[in-house]
């Protein structure tokens, strides 16, 4: 009997033994493993894994980002379809907002939309625009904004273009264009998703000196962005979505 009580007691003492160690193991993996992710994530001297690094990692969700609800009052006259200036071809991805000038000092926004409707007839050229704003600020749309326009050539199939007219030769936009091409560009960023980055001008897409000013005065089209983005800061909203 006692015999028995001892190989029992043997017995308990080796399964307790064994569990020890496998959980002894268990930790010892579990130890290594967090240390490899603190140290990938951490850098070279390690620490703990902050907030910071699994926002860097993508494991943490994004800020909100405000946005424009409300695009600046426009009036719709969409060009016919016709292969010179309205193909109908559908856009990709939109990725991009290219800002551009009409070249023809004191021309309104109803002429260039004009001239662009007529070119199914002359056949002159093929040129477009998603967007005309006046020197008095009116903005007239063109072409719908899932189609492409015949605006900012290699970059028409993902991008939103916006003729702004001008009132001399130097090219520089009126008070009344300005606050409607802010209001317009932070509204058409927030809709699809883009950032300043993604704002740029004809020149940045051919060299083509267009928008004429904002390319001979390369703090101007900075300031240009800073006012967009602070128009978004000022004005916009968090959608309920991104909260």
């Amino acid at each position: 009997m006692q015999e028995r009580r001892r190989r029992q007691r043997r017995r308990r003492n080796i399964q307790i033994a064994v569990r020890l160690g496998m959980t002894m193991l268990a930790v010892g993996f579990i130890i290594f493993t967090a240390g490899k992710i603190i140290g990938l994530f951490g850098g070279r001297g390690g620490g703990e894994l902050q907030a910071g690094n699994l926002l860097a990692a993508g494991l943490a969700k994004s800020d909100p980002v405000k946005i424009i609800e409300t695009p600046p009052e426009y009036d719709v006259q969409l060009l016919t379809v016709n292969e010179y200036s309205r193909p109908g071809t559908a856009i990709d991805k939109i990725t991009g907002i290219v800002v551009h000038y009409t070249a023809n000092p004191g021309t309104t926004a109803q002429q260039n939309r004009n001239y662009f409707e007529g070119l199914k007839d002359s056949h002159d050229t093929s040129a477009s625009s998603h967007f005309v704003i006046g020197i008095d600020g009116e903005l007239i749309q063109c072409i719908p904004c899932n189609e492409i326009s015949y605006a900012s050539n290699d970059r028409n199939h993902d991008t939103i273009s916006i003729e702004c007219c001008i009132p001399d030769e130097t090219g520089k936009f009126t008070d009344d264009t300005y606050a409607t091409l802010v209001h317009l560009v932070a509204w058409l960023q927030g809709r699809y998703g883009l950032t300043e980055k993604d704002i740029i001008r004809h020149y940045d897409v051919t060299g083509k000196i267009c928008p004429k000013y904002y390319v001979e005065n390369p703090d101007a089209w900075e300031k240009f962005i800073s006012d967009t983005q602070q128009y978004i800061e000022d004005y916009g909203v968090y959608p309920e979505d991104n909260t």
